[in-house]
């Protein structure tokens, strides 16, 4: 390897906006995140489906008729 090419690689704190703080290493000097693994709901099991505006029934309606001309 070349000297003085590649970026430090360091040891930094990663801090999450739900104040979550972690070690781990990277080139950059410090770390800000906005979801991390304790916050996120996938991880966390809280997920849930947000039908907003009734998109899901507007789609079901639109292709319901659809059906029976893809079976014929």
């Amino acid at each position: 390897m070349k000297a003085n090419l590649h970026p430090m690689y360091q040891k930094v704190t990663v801090q999450c906006a739900c104040g979550n703080t972690f070690e781990t290493r990277s080139t950059s000097s410090a770390v800000k995140v906005d979801i991390c693994a304790k916050c996120h709901p996938y991880f966390t099991g809280k997920t849930r489906l947000i039908d907003t505006q009734g998109r899901v029934d507007r789609f079901r309606k639109k292709y319901a008729g659809d059906k029976a001309a893809a079976q014929s």
